[in-house]
């Protein structure tokens, strides 16, 4: 289809309304448009002229000025007053050409305004102009009408954001999101919403931009941490990409990341975690003794590890079974993990009946008696113990190791100390506490095992 054709079949499309008073004027026009390819109706008053709009919905009014009853500028007024009708463009014909009344043509909302008498290339002309301007402004409203059903309906949050750091807009989700009524967010600062340290490098970022918008950049998605309304946090990411039209703002998208970052941590929780007894497991006291290790060497702190081993366990579970066993196991660690009252201190179940606990910054005086402590502990649960050879209740040896360590020494050592320590509590009659102190001949002993 060539370029003429479809401008015809686009001409075919619009419909015009013409209103004259003078039969002979209408006639005329009906005719020239008709042959232009237009749609047209006609109305020779005013009333007539706002029932058809109302009805028809034209796409363009040549409207007379001067009609009896009712004019044409109290008609063009009335269509402007009327939400079916307020839209359509409005041209008025008129051999009234004094400035006062083309004037006031335009302010009852007129678009354009013909002298009469009529030259029929000037009528078609401007008709055309017309026509293409309102099509054009459909399209701009439908694209921004499209534009807001898009914005208004995504999942995530939208934020328009002036380059001092003021939200100019929110969309629907981002108000959800943060508990927000709608536009209650504008004119609000991006402090409100953020942690003073993020909202300054966001400052910071717009400051540096705003004057140069062509070195502009894509900030970026970050995990940030956003205040809800009510107060509490939300983990989000928040991707802020520049826009300049008459003024530098920057778009700011949030996705709620609060139950992806709740899973996140369960899962991170539970790999570190011994899934009978709920404390740290093996994995985590390594990982925790490496840190802490590092610290005592850089910091010249002690390092105490107490090993403990629950007292003939087997027995006990031979007798009443592994449910009761899973049952003492559950009881023990929490009576162990209760010890661990420091942000340096890890109580671990290190593997069948088998616990470790470490305590930073504590010499060998005071992790002795945080383990005859424990012990004290475990025995006054009074878990029974048919087969103990020990005691009528649930028993725990322990051994102690303290290390103040050096960049040279091996953590295996340490291990090592405090295992002997846990041998010769058994041998002297378990239910006790034996401590390997750094510098002691054991220790000596332990080093050159370690090092053969």
């Amino acid at each position: 289809m060539s370029p003429g054709s479809v401008e015809h079949s686009q001409r075919r499309d619009a419909a015009i309304l013409i209103v004259d008073d003078a039969p002979a004027n209408l006639e005329l026009l009906r005719k020239l448009m008709s042959e232009q390819g237009y749609q047209t109706y006609v109305a020779t008053s005013g009333e007539r002229a706002l029932a058809i709009a109302q009805r028809a919905h034209p796409d363009l009014i040549l409207l007379d000025v001067l009609m009896p009853d009712m004019d044409g500028i109290e008609t063009c007024r009335r269509l402007k007053q009327h939400p079916l009708t307020q839209g359509i463009p409005v041209i008025f014909m008129s051999a009234r050409t004094e400035t006062e009344d083309v004037v006031a043509g335009f302010d009852c909302g007129a678009v354009d305004y013909i002298s009469k008498p009529l030259r029929m290339a000037e009528v078609c002309a401007r008709v055309r102009a017309q026509l293409h301007i309102r099509s054009n402004n459909e399209n701009q409203q439908e694209q921004a009408e499209r534009l807001r059903t898009i914005v208004n309906n995504m999942a995530e949050g939208l934020l328009i954001i002036e380059a001092d750091g003021r939200i100019q807009y929110t969309n629907p989700a981002c108000d959800q999101y943060l508990g927000y009524r709608e536009n209650e967010l504008a004119g609000r600062s991006i402090a409100e919403l953020l942690s003073p340290l993020v909202t300054q490098e966001y400052l910071d970022y717009f400051s540096m931009y705003a004057a140069n918008p062509e070195t502009a950049h894509n900030h970026g998605t970050r995990e940030v941490v956003v205040r809800h309304r009510a107060g509490h946090a939300l983990s989000m990411d928040l991707t802020l990409t520049p826009m300049y039209l008459r003024q530098p703002l920057y778009i700011g998208l949030l996705h709620d990341i609060t139950h992806h970052k709740r899973s996140e941590d369960a899962l991170q929780r539970a790999a570190y975690l011994d899934p009978l007894t709920k404390i740290a497991n093996r994995r985590h006291f390594d990982s925790f003794l490496e840190k802490e290790w590092q610290r005592a060497v850089r910091g010249g702190g002690a390092l105490s590890l107490v090993v403990l081993d629950v007292d003939h366990f087997k027995l006990y579970n031979d007798s009443l079974g592994h449910p009761a066993g899973d049952s003492c196991l559950q009881q023990v660690a929490q009576a162990i993990a209760s010890h661990a009252a420091r942000p340096g201190d890890l109580a671990a179940r290190y593997g069948g009946e088998e616990f470790v606990m470490l305590c930073s910054d504590t010499d060998a005086d005071g992790a002795l008696h945080l383990a005859e402590a424990i012990r004290m502990h475990i025995e006054a649960l009074q878990l029974p113990h048919p087969r103990s050879a020990t005691s009528p209740w649930i028993t725990v040896s322990i051994g102690v190791a303290t290390i103040i360590p050096h960049q040279l020494d091996d953590r295996e050592a340490l291990f090592v100390a405090a295992d002997r320590a846990l041998y010769v509590a058994k041998e002297g009659g378990r239910n006790q506490v034996r401590v390997t102190q750094s510098g002691s001949t054991a220790w000596k002993t332990v080093k050159a095992l370690v090092l053969r």
